[in-house]
């Protein structure tokens, strides 16, 4: 499991501008000025950001939120313009994976946020097994092209 060490070396947490990043477009959960984010907003306010933001580089200083559109929100309550953010070259297929999967860890979500997180998870992973079918299917067509002209050479 070498590959995987390598990744998580190369992910490094850096401070951007909040201005920089984007949210995910058709994010399926509510980010509300409840009770919770007034908790949110003190707990920031005393201790910081605690956990970086997660977001799909989208260049080199441009990103789509994945995973912290509370913590973001919460920034901007206080005022606080930059954040830390951990950037992931992925697939938009990938990233909505990731964002469904870490945003269902939260403690209250709507029955119809749950539905649409888990209707885009499957779209995604539906475009992700074609993507892979796809690549399957060219390099079965390659390699029996490739058979085809060997035979044909030996004849």
């Amino acid at each position: 499991m070498p590959e995987a060490k390598d990744d998580l070396k190369r992910e490094k947490v850096r401070i951007v501008p909040i201005s920089n990043i984007e949210d995910f477009p058709d994010h399926p959960f509510q980010v509300k000025d409840d009770e919770s984010m007034d908790q949110l907003v003190e707990s920031i306010r005393m201790n910081g950001v605690l956990n970086p933001v997660i977001a799909l580089k989208i260049d080199e200083n441009h990103y789509q939120l994945i995973s912290g559109h509370r913590r973001k929100r919460a920034c901007m309550l206080l005022g606080i313009d930059r954040i830390p953010l951990i950037g992931r070259e992925m697939t938009k297929e990938e990233a909505v994976i990731e964002m469904v999967d870490s945003n269902l860890q939260r403690e209250h979500i709507l029955p119809s946020e749950k539905a649409k997180a888990y209707k885009m998870k499957y779209e995604a992973l539906k475009r992700k097994a074609q993507l892979i079918q796809d690549a399957l299917d060219l390099e079965i067509q390659n390699n029996q092209d490739d058979l085809g002209s060997e035979l044909n050479e030996t004849n």
